[in-house]
Formats: C-alpha cells, structure tokens, sequence
C-alpha cells in the first residue's frame, strides 16, 4: 500500500463513488483487543494484545467497527461482518455471533460501511443509504423502532455521502449537497435539532449547506464545514464538545474560532480534531488517558496532543485512541486492559506510542464504542 495514504477520503457534492470504487487500492485487515464475541474475526473468542491479520487475503478497501462488531468492503463492492450479532447488528438477516468475516448478502454495490451500538450504516456507490440492527429509538431512519437484521433502505434518495455518524441511540449523515441530516434519540440534545426529540425519519439539522466531515460519539456530535470550522452539540457532561464548559447544546456551535480542521474523531464523552497543518487536538473526558496528554485530566477545550505535525488520521474507541502519521506509523493511547492498545501488554499508556515498528498503515475503522482496533494496512 502507499505509505501515508489517506484512504478515507469523503464523497463531497460532485463526487462519484463508483468511479471512485474502480480505483480503491487493496489492504489486509489487522484486528487486536477485546473478543468476546468473535469482533476481531479471527475463529475464536481470544483477546489479542498485538496486531494479528484477519484471514490470509489483501483484498479489502474499507473498514468499519461497531460495538463488538466488524466490518469490511471489498474494492468489489462485497460488503462483510463478524462478531455480535444482537439485535442484527452484523446485518446478517439473524442475531447470531460469526468469529470470521460472513458476506452481507449477494449485492456488490457497496462502498463504505460505518458502525454504531449495535447497529450499522452503509453507503452505496449509487448513493442510497442503509441500515440494520437495533432500533429502540428510531436510529436506523425507517419512521418506526422496529429492529431489522438485514439491510434496509433509508428513503429513495441516492444523494447520501459517505459521511455517516452512527452513535449511541441517534444517526447523522451528511448528503452530496451539503446539507445534514439526524434522526433517532434526541435527549441531550445529540440530533442538533434544537430541540430534544425522537425522530424515526431523517430531519434536517439547520439550513447550512456546507458540511463537509462528521463523526458521532455515545451522546453527541462533530462536524466540520468547507471553510474549515469545527461545530459540535449534544451532551457535554465531561466537556466533550469543546465549549469550555460543561453545558449540553441541541443545536450546533462553533468550537473556537480556528477555521483549519480537517478530521474529527468521536468517543463516548471525549473527542478529537487534526488541523489542517498536521497537529492533532483533544478534549473532554480524560479519565483513562484516552487525550493523549500524558495524564487523566477531563479538558473542556481542546488541547494539542503532543508536538507532531504529522498526524494524518484518527479514530477514537471506548476509551482508547489510534491515530497514524503522514508517514505510515500508527500510534496508540488510553485504556488498555484487553489489549486494545496493541503493544502486547494490557497496561494504560496516556501519551501516544507507536504499535510495532511497521510504517504502512492506513484507514482506521470508526470505533466509537469498540474495546477493540480494526485497521487496515
């Protein structure tokens, strides 16, 4: 694979995901962590605290995690899960557990995948939206709270990008013009709809048109427009949308007054943001060194995590952290006690360290609720 590459690119207004199919380069799957229920699909229910590929091929483009699930599509268009299957979180069309990756249907129309808490959405290349799992609150979109254990289509439209947040109990995603859109359990706030009610159908959120990237934690929300501002709403307990204080909010609001962000990154309380100039930044809850800042302090504003400005992706776990270098390295920080760190150990490290000494890692699987890491390389 090309070192340094940024797989994760989005679809934006104009974007073609099939064309962009045709091309995607080919990875392995690496998995480590927690595996109780056969999430890292490798056979058997072992944690592993050291990286271990998934199967024997090098033919995947796209990752996703959910909460003890996993997920992979194929350049293809082959759509696959293993791990918990409750609820129908795997998409499988039943609730059973699978140890090793299992072919969502027979379609190869798929392009990326993102998992929630026991559900999941995935993207097309002809631009339609799907979901599957549970649904208690109206989170897979379908104007009802039905549980659905295969693929459902949200609505007609084929205008959905891939920017897909998939969170505790609520949905958001952002179309190819611009516009963002929520739906599922509003309670604190986490839908950005001003208001803090349930919706089974998607609702737009404001009349902006400008969104650009999203990511979704247990309870709240961030998002970055094309003019490089970073919004964030929902719970805000442990300070983790960045206002400096701990006031929820059910409408966006800017986080400071930078226009440079590029990624953003959602856990359960806590978040994290790469600038345009290569320096990552953290915030909210700290209690298992989950910042990266060298302690187990909760920030309320954002706070850089180190000194490189070299960091090229993030995602965020439970209450760990991954993120990789414009140079292929990949770094690790925060709770370890299943061995989702990767460094062979079960012990918590505050300050990011390198997993192996390998220089080809690539996308990082969404993994908000996730005890384990699913990355590609």
């Amino acid at each position: 694979m090309p070192i340094g590459s940024d797989k994760g690119n989005f679809i934006k207004p104009g974007f073609d995901p099939l064309a962009a199919q045709t091309t995607e380069s080919v990875f392995s799957v690496f998995s480590w962590g927690f595996n109780s229920n056969g999430q890292l699909g490798l056979g058997d229910t072992t944690n592993r605290s050291s990286p271990v590929q998934v199967g024997a091929t090098n033919t995947w483009a796209k990752v996703g995690n959910g909460a003890a699930t996993g997920f992979a599509v194929t350049p293809a268009g082959t759509l696959y899960a293993w791990g918990y299957g409750y609820s129908g979180a795997l998409g499988l069309g039943d609730t059973n557990n699978r140890s090793t990756p299992v072919q969502v249907g027979a379609l190869t129309t798929w392009f990326n995948v993102v998992g929630g808490q026991y559900y999941a959405a995935a993207i097309k290349t002809d631009g339609t939206l799907w979901m599957w799992g549970i649904n208690n609150y109206g989170n897979l979109g379908q104007g009802n709270t039905t549980n659905y254990s295969s693929p459902v289509q949200i609505g007609a439209l084929t205008n959905w990008s891939e920017e897909i947040g998939c969170g505790g109990d609520s949905t958001s995603a952002i179309k190819t013009d611009g516009t963002l859109w929520s739906w599922g359990q509003g309670g604190q706030g986490q839908l950005g709809t001003g208001n803090t009610n349930l919706y089974s159908s998607p609702v737009q959120v404001g009349s902006l048109t400008t969104w650009s990237k999203l990511a979704s934690g247990f309870k709240h929300s961030l998002a970055i427009t094309t003019d490089g501002k970073l919004y964030a709403w929902g719970y805000n307990g442990y300070g983790s949308l960045g206002t400096s204080n701990t006031t929820s909010r059910s409408s966006p609001v800017q986080v400071g007054a930078l226009t440079t962000w590029s990624k953003v990154a959602c856990s359960y309380y806590s978040s994290l943001a790469l600038a345009t100039d290569g320096t990552l930044w953290a915030w909210g809850n700290g209690a298992n060194g989950q910042l990266g800042q060298g302690n187990t302090t909760t920030y309320s504003s954002p706070v850089q995590v180190g000194s490189l400005t070299t960091w090229l992706n993030v995602s965020a776990g439970r209450y760990h952290t991954l993120a990789t270098t414009t140079g292929g390295k990949l770094y690790a920080w925060g709770y370890n006690a299943h061995g989702q760190l990767g460094q062979g150990n079960t012990t918590n490290t505050s300050s990011p360290v390198q997993v192996g000494a390998l220089t080809g890692w690539s996308t990082l699987a969404s993994m908000t609720f996730s005890r384990e890491s699913i990355v590609l390389f």
